[in-house]
This record gives structure tokens, C-alpha cells and sequence, in this order.
């Protein structure tokens, strides 16, 4: 499956701004069944992580996230909970403020998303400089939830995005280990 997402993935010169390439994800998305082998892929990695006592819930980083996120959920049967820019979520929130490379933001997540004893995996489709997964794993370990680990369909690995997540055990379908 490696081989097939790898060669699916699409890169994009000087996007967002010069200098960067983008790993665009779109093509995968396109392929009924690329998609559908990346859902079962983290699916599968997830139950793994989550050996006997299973996954309660995904959360899903917004907003590629959300796409895999909710796929893998429905795919388990299971919660979702969504990870959002501020005031995009309608209820009362907890938010983490975070550094980028190139200034800051925040997410917010609901403080009643998880029930007591909820065993949770994040989701997202990229890991970069491990900002954003960072302030999404803060968030669920503020909501006393139990972080199983972190999985991803690409990691920029030269980046060491796997590096700020401290104690959570991260996962990737696809690593670029250089630029």
C-alpha cells in the first residue's frame, strides 16, 4: 500500500508560497481504492495500537483530517470528535495556542467531546513540523482522555514533526525521509 500512496501522491512546486512543495493528497482522495486501502491501513494500525481494550474515539485535525478521520471512524465504529480552528465549534471549548514556522495559531476542542475513559486516536493526513498534532494531543490529554497514539497518511520526517510529540507514539503510511 506504501508504494501505491507514494506514487499517488502528488507534489506541487512553490505552493502555498515559494519554496515549499506541497504533498497534495488529492489524487488519493480520487481513487476509490487508494482511499479505501488508506482508511483500512490506519484502521488497522489503530486497533493494533489499541490492542485488547480498544479505541473509543478518532479525533480529526481540521480539516484534511476530518477526511480521514471520519472515514477511519465509521470504518471502527466509532466516535468522531473534530479538532477546529477558533470559533468555528459551537459550544463551549478548550483551545491550545501553537507556534508555526512562520507565526501562530490555535485549536479548539469541545470540553465535553470525550465521556470518562475514553481511549482515543488522532488523525490527521500530514505530519510537518508536528505543530498542529502537538496542539491537537494537548487538547485530548486535557479532557483526561487516554492518547493511544498518532497516525498519519505522510510524514515530512526530515522536518522532526514526531519529535513534539513527546510520549505519543506516531505512525505514517508514507514517510519522506529528505526534502
Amino acid at each position: 500500500m506504501e508504494n501505491r500512496l507514494r506514487a499517488a501522491i502528488r507534489d506541487v512546486p512553490d505552493f502555498p508560497k515559494p519554496g515549499i512543495v506541497f504533498k497534495d493528497i488529492s489524487p488519493i482522495l480520487g481513487d476509490p481504492g487508494l482511499l479505501s486501502g488508506a482508511i483500512y491501513e490506519l484502521s488497522r494500525r489503530i486497533l493494533e495500537a489499541a490492542g485488547d481494550e480498544g479505541v473509543s474515539h478518532i479525533v480529526g485535525v481540521e480539516s484534511r483530517g476530518f477526511i480521514f478521520g471520519a472515514a477511519v471512524a465509521h470504518e471502527l465504529g466509532i466516535g468522531f470528535v473534530p479538532v477546529r480552528k477558533p470559533g468555528k465549534l459551537p459550544w463551549r471549548t478548550h483551545r491550545v495556542e501553537y507556534s508555526l514556522e512562520y507565526g501562530s495559531d490555535a485549536l479548539e476542542i469541545h470540553q465535553d467531546a470525550f465521556p470518562e475513559g475514553a481511549r482515543v486516536a488522532l488523525v490527521d493526513d500530514l505530519l510537518a513540523t508536528g505543530g498542529t498534532a502537538a496542539a491537537a494531543a494537548q487538547l485530548v490529554q486535557r479532557l483526561d482522555a487516554l492518547l493511544l497514539g498518532a497516525f498519519f497518511v505522510i510524514e515530512l520526517g526530515w522536518l522532526n514533526g514526531a519529535e513534539k510529540m513527546r510520549d505519543v507514539p506516531v505512525q505514517s503510511l508514507v514517510c519522506y525521509a529528505t526534502a
